[in-house]
Order: structure tokens, then C-alpha cells, then sequence
């Protein structure tokens, strides 16, 4: 199993990253408010990996601490979700967010998550309602604005801070990072938020 790795960011095109490590490159699939936090490709980082070993080849997560990468694993444990879900959870909200989310029993939030429909919301808030205890105070300290996200996912993406700025001042502030992400990049190619 792989736990870590330290290496060369060679690109990042959300939600993957490509870390070369000794001359080996590993394709790592990470949430993309992470992506977001990674250094400027060339940079040197660390990564937290999850591996997926399947019989078409072994799927790497990556994470940028211990947090992000024990709150995918218990979304691993509840029926239904499997990495793809997982990611898109973790994708749309900050650990904070959501262990807030659970903590509340607010299954309607868990819902703008892409492809987390009613029931499966449920069932998360259901499953992890105890389990979600784990998390101290430590792990839930300041969370970072849905806008703020979305400006480093913007950044993240090749737009300068100032058309960031230009392009979310025209949304809902309230929205979560992703759909901010996506109606901002709506603008940016001519189309109605």
C-alpha cells in the first residue's frame, strides 16, 4: 500500500495531479478544493494517499492531510458512496463544512453535492451521525468562504485574481465552491449564470 508521497508537481488538470516521484510519475486524483491548495506546478509537495487496487490497475487519491483523507475513508464505509462520490464531497465542501452538515442532520446541503441525490444524503447524514465525533475542535478551525475557494479553484485554473473577482462578484456568494466554479466559468465563455 502506498501511505505518502513526496514529489515534483508535473501538472495539475483538476481533479488529477501528476506527482513524479524518482523519475516515476503517479497519476493522483485528488478533491479539487485540495487541487487548489497544491504549490504552482514544478513545486515540490507531500501528498496523504488512499490506493484503490482493482484488477484494471491501482487508483490513487490524494489528499492534503491526514483529515481530508480519514473523513474519505468513512465516506468509503457508508453503502453507496464509492470514491467517485466520495471525491465530489469533498470536492463541493471543507471538512468543516461538512462534518458541520452532519453534525446539523442537514441532509437538504448534502444534496447540491453532483451526484448526491435525497436518499443517499440521508443515509450519510444517518451513517455518520456517530461516527462523525472524531473530528476535534482542531480539525474544524476556520473554514474557508465558498468564494474563497472558488477564487483559488479560478487561480488554480489560469485565471487572474482580478477576472476571479470580476466573475464571482455577478453570482450568489451563498452557493457552494463548486457551482461557483462552474457558473463563474459559464460567464467566462458567454453563457447566463
Amino acid at each position: 500500500m502506498i501511505g505518502s508521497l513526496r514529489g515534483r508537481i508535473v501538472s495539475k488538470a483538476p481533479p488529477r495531479v501528476i506527482l513524479e516521484v524518482s523519475g516515476v510519475g503517479y497519476e493522483i486524483e485528488m478533491p479539487l478544493l485540495s487541487v487548489t491548495r497544491l504549490p504552482p506546478v514544478g513545486s515540490e509537495t507531500f501528498l496523504i494517499i488512499h490506493d484503490v487496487v482493482r484488477e484494471e490497475g491501482t487508483l490513487l487519491y490524494g489528499f492534503i492531510d491526514e483529515t481530508e483523507r480519514v473523513l474519505f475513508r468513512l465516506l468509503l464505509r457508508v453503502n453507496g458512496i464509492g470514491p467517485k462520490a466520495a471525491l465530489a464531497v469533498l470536492s463541493s465542501l471543507s471538512v468543516p463544512e461538512f462534518v458541520r452538515i452532519i453534525r446539523d442532520r442537514d441532509a437538504a446541503l448534502l444534496t447540491r453535492v453532483p451526484g448526491i441525490g435525497k436518499k443517499t444524503a440521508e443515509r450519510l447524514v444517518l451513517e455518520l451521525k456517530d461516527r462523525i465525533q472524531d473530528f476535534s475542535a482542531s480539525d474544524l478551525a476556520q473554514p474557508v468562504s465558498s468564494r474563497d475557494q472558488a477564487v483559488a479553484g479560478l487561480i488554480a485554473l489560469g485565471y487572474r485574481r482580478e477576472e476571479a473577482d470580476r466573475l464571482l462578484a455577478r453570482l450568489d456568494p451563498a452557493l457552494p465552491a463548486t457551482d461557483l466554479i462552474r457558473e463563474s466559468l459559464k460567464l467566462a465563455f458567454g453563457g447566463q449564470a
